[in-house]
């Protein structure tokens, strides 16, 4: 099997699972993976994924670079540049779109928090998948290595590392790692924010999927707008991304059970039990009376309600 993909109790678990081979991002990994995906994101029972790698050398090596056996070192250029003029309908720069039309299979954004467990080296395509797709980064302290990986081979990549380093760390930090391409321990990938925690390689799921099960618990809903908006909206400037993120935080309540559930919850004071579920929309409100009118406008432009 390229990946072992399952769910159990609101969470999925992708593993790459090709450890002889770097868990590298082979054609059967990447279809595995993309249909994984598709899988996790429609799949209304799931409200959280880790994502890691077999054993204790490799998250994810980069992709498998060896053309198919009937394809010359000419033809393989051939192909890569008709790929910038032609790229196939449904692919983003070759890429098949998956689950993300907009970052193709490799790379994708789900709604739904992903937590990686790195278990070892991330490189190349591997690095890339950890900055598009996944939110939260527990390392282990013993294995986890992280490589930009293309410099040393006089690329850019055709991934969207280089891109994703500049938006995720300091000028200087991703500067570093673009420009010798030496790699990234542990400690290091910590000190420059590339991952959020650093812990023992025994503890590396068992920390993985503590920060899992409390996801699970939090509004699914919820989360999966914030994700959204800050993916989408969160590049523009903060009058901008404040107008959307108070239009979604108005569907939130209007139409969605979690709002009033979590209110409900705090002034029971008992845990919440969040479903995600939708309302139906409601009957128009009755016109108001001129003397409720006034009362109401009076509170509304108070700010006292």
């Amino acid at each position: 099997m390229a990946i072992d993909y399952e769910k159990r109790d609101g969470v999925a678990y992708i593993t790459l699972n090709n450890p002889a081979k770097a868990n590298i991002f082979d054609k059967e990994t990447s279809d595995a993976i993309s249909e994984a995906w598709i899988d996790l994101w429609e799949d209304r029972q799931i409200r959280c994924a880790i994502v890691t790698g077999a054993g204790d050398r490799h998250f994810c090596g980069g992709h498998n670079l060896a053309p198919r056996e009937n394809i010359t070192a000419e033809e393989r250029e051939y192909l890569r540049t008709q790929r910038i003029f032609w790229p196939l309908a449904g692919t983003v720069h070759g890429q098949k779109t998956g689950v993300d039309g907009r970052m193709g299979d490799h790379y994708p954004r789900v709604w739904k928090p992903v937590i990686a467990a790195v278990n070892g080296w991330a490189a190349g395509a591997g690095l890339y998948m950890l900055l598009s797709s996944t939110d939260i980064r527990i390392a282990s302290a013993e294995h986890a290595r992280f490589k930009f990986a293309l410099t040393t081979q006089g690329w850019l990549g055709h991934g969207p590392g280089a891109s994703l380093l500049i938006k995720q760390l300091r000028y200087i930090d991703a500067m570093k790692m673009l420009l010798t391409d030496d790699p990234v321990d542990a400690a290091e990938a910590l000190r420059i924010g590339l991952v959020n925690e650093v812990v023992p390689h025994a503890q590396l799921m068992e920390r993985a999927e503590t920060i899992a099960r409390h996801i699970v618990t939090m509004p699914p809903v919820t989360l999966r707008m914030m994700k959204e908006f800050v993916v989408r909206f969160g590049d523009l400037p903060t009058d901008q991304a404040w107008h959307v993120q108070n239009l979604i935080n108005n569907l939130l309540i209007q139409v969605t059970t979690d709002g009033e559930e979590g209110r409900q919850a705090f002034n029971e004071k008992r845990p919440p039990d969040f479903t995600g579920g939708l309302r139906r929309r409601g009957e128009a409100w009755d016109e108001l009376s001129e003397e409720d009118a006034r009362r109401l406008d009076e509170a509304y432009r108070s700010g006292e309600f």
